[in-house]
């Protein structure tokens, strides 16, 4: 069964995944590029939105952590071991040392649990590529290194004293030999493709030429269905009004994974993406019939990628498991203590929540509106808002009188208080008080203003309670794909 895990890949890997099991592996890892990469949203009518949210930082520093894995790869007493401590040698214990020591514990997992005829595709950028070239030579060996590809790309940028950087590099290895390779050929567009000037296209629109031989007719030489494909790959960008585009930074465009998936792989091979982010590799594993395994270490991802698969396929999509998620009071207690933010993203993605600003800005006591829900109620097209607040603290009545404070002053229909905590007899007095809204194209029902949902209700799948008539997307909305049997269509943002 197709996997989507959340957690560190690295722990991940070493407790669920067992060795040669993977047939192909696509990594797009932090480059080290010392950035902020935020998730962007859309507002209810499809405009951008000042909210954004921060995914992940790509900024790794030298500490414990750096140090230990350092000692691991150190004991390997191998070539690795050797290039690892010239590195540090070479670098001190610096910034991109530390980004090298967490991808070579973590390559040495893909290693061991990739097969023997499968694949690995290392996509990175000029920062560390140089580095991590030798990395792969000493864990995958120099031998099964098979292609700089180089994915070449346009865009604009600003003014600069260096030419512009327009491709990314993707190293690929193999573990043995005996790897998957299918031939993709590329199509001959024109004549100039072709090469050779003298071909035409005959009225089956295939490419030949006249061969000449002496003394004897003139006779057709045919081009084979097209020219052998090289290692430089022209895929655009996803660009901002790219029906793709999901709003997640570093997005890379289907046509690239899909390029590298059907060379190196067969239906029903297993394919994994170690930093899967919002899940381009597994969304395209899944159209092309192939099994997946995606990893990520936010739930904000997990839940941008459970709602790109369910925007896509729908009811073609295969069954899948979500592991890491909390499943029952006790897991959301600990999630809660480690990362407060997660446990918040987890919870705003059991009720199609998004959240309304950076929490890295928000240290400190829970302040304010955390998340939103926008909804339809009637033809005007004018969306409703709902607003959300999670807290894993302990909580009081004063807490819903300041919820519905914010409600009244955003202008929201429903306020929403989810508590890991059990709410007190006030609390709950508190929020009947408030009263109901009562829709006008909805006569005789009614949704309490204020609604307290607990994490164990939360566990057991109860909603919101509100109006449906056309609840609008959290993210950008994936196309409907089809596939094999699959149903047709396209699904618009």
């Amino acid at each position: 069964m197709n996997k989507l895990f959340f957690g560190d890949n690295l722990q991940i890997m070493r407790d669920h995944i067992p060795s040669e099991c993977i047939d192909l592996i696509y990594l797009d890892p932090p480059f080290n590029s010392k950035a902020n990469y935020n998730v962007l949203f859309k507002e209810h009518d499809g405009t951008a939105s000042p909210a954004q949210i921060t995914a992940f930082i790509d900024t790794w520093h030298w500490g414990r952590e750096s140090e230990e894995a350092y000692s691991e790869l150190i004991s390997y007493a191998n070539r690795l071991s050797d290039l690892i401590q010239a590195l540090r040698s070479f670098l001190g214990t610096n910034d991109m040392m530390a980004y090298l020591t967490m991808m070579a514990v973590r390559l040495v997992e893909l290693h061991r649990v990739l097969k023997n005829t499968g694949s690995i595709y290392l996509h990175c950028d000029p920062t560390a590529s140089h580095y991590l070239k030798l990395v792969m030579d000493a864990i995958f060996g120099i031998r099964y290194f098979s292609n700089e590809i180089i994915w070449s790309y346009k865009r604009y940028t600003a003014k600069s004293n260096r030419f512009q950087r327009l491709h990314d590099v993707v190293f690929f290895y193999g573990k043995s030999e005996n790897r998957i390779w299918n031939h993709l050929l590329d199509d001959y567009s024109d004549k100039s493709a072709t090469g050779d000037s003298h071909y035409k296209i005959d009225e089956d629109g295939v490419w030949f030429r006249w061969q000449k031989r002496k003394g004897k007719d003139p006779y057709k030489i045919f081009l084979s269905e097209g020219k052998r494909m090289g290692d430089v790959w022209d895929i655009p960008l996803i660009n901002a009004s790219a029906k793709e585009r999901l709003g997640y930074p570093t997005q890379k465009p289907e046509a690239l994974l899909e390029r590298i998936i059907q060379a190196r792989s067969n239906e029903g091979d297993l394919i994994m993406d170690p930093f899967c982010g919002c899940g381009t590799t597994v969304a395209v594993a899944e159209r092309l019939n192939r099994q997946w395994i995606g990893i990520d270490m936010t739930h904000l991802a997990i839940t941008l990628i459970r709602h790109r698969l369910e925007d896509a396929f729908g009811l073609n999509l295969k069954p899948y498991q979500v592991i890491g998620e909390p499943k029952d009071l006790e897991s959301a207690r600990a999630l809660a203590q480690h990362d407060r933010y997660q446990f918040q993203y987890w919870a705003f993605g059991k009720v199609a929540a998004r959240p309304v600003q950076s929490n890295e800005k928000k240290k400190g006591a829970d302040k304010g509106i955390d998340g939103v829900v926008y909804f339809l109620d009637d033809n005007s097209g004018i969306a409703k808002k709902i607003i959300v607040q999670v807290k894993s603290g302990a909580v009081k009545r004063s807490d819903v009188a300041i919820l519905n404070s914010d409600r009244d002053r955003e202008k929201a229909m429903i306020g929403v208080f989810i508590t890991l905590q059990e709410p007190t007899r006030p609390m709950i007095e508190e929020a009947i008080g408030v009263g109901f809204y009562e829709p006008v194209n909805f006569p005789g029902t009614r949704y309490p203003r204020i609604q307290i949902i607990t994490i164990e209700e939360l566990l057991h799948g109860k909603p919101i309670e509100y109006p449906r008539v056309a609840p609008t997307a959290t993210f950008n909305r994936a196309q409907k794909k089809i596939t094999k049997g699959g149903e047709q269509g396209m699904l618009d943002l």
